[in-house]
């Protein structure tokens, strides 16, 4: 049962093009704090302070979910395939850079672990994930 949005799932390459500028100077990067919805709607991711970081878990999952609950059974770990989905760490290490938060990330739904960027638009939040150089970008919405 997939319960994060496949966006994760970083499969599809985007096209990456951009200039290299230096910077004067950047704002420090906007609380991301608090509990976001998934770009598909189906689950909340809760972005909280741990230590000198920030993290994310799965607050909430928004679908119907087997009895007992979704488990982590796409995880490469086998001995972690039964974790309970609702709770679970999915970013970590998410640190101030720029006008952003970067840090690591984990997909659920296929197993697979990523480079992460927020940064927040307005009332949204951008997360960039990215395998090697394959990115894909979603945007998350206030739950």
């Amino acid at each position: 049962m997939k319960t994060i949005t496949a966006a994760f799932a970083l499969a599809a390459p985007l096209a990456l093009v951009g200039t290299a500028a230096p910077s004067t100077a950047s704002a420090p990067a906007e609380s991301i704090t608090g509990d976001w919805k998934l770009a598909d709607r189906r689950s909340v991711v809760r972005i909280y302070r741990c230590g000198d970081a920030m993290c994310g878990k799965i607050q909430r999952i928004l679908v119907a979910q087997p009895a007992g609950g979704a488990r982590d059974t796409k995880n490469p770990d086998a001995s972690k395939r039964d974790r309970k989905l609702v709770g679970l760490t999915v970013f970590w290490n998410l640190k101030p850079s720029g006008n952003a938060y970067k840090g690591k990330g984990y997909n659920p739904d296929d197993g697979r672990y990523f480079n992460a960027k927020f940064d927040r638009k307005g009332s949204q939040l951008r997360l960039k994930g990215c395998v090697s150089i394959i990115c894909r970008t979603q945007m998350l919405t206030r739950a």
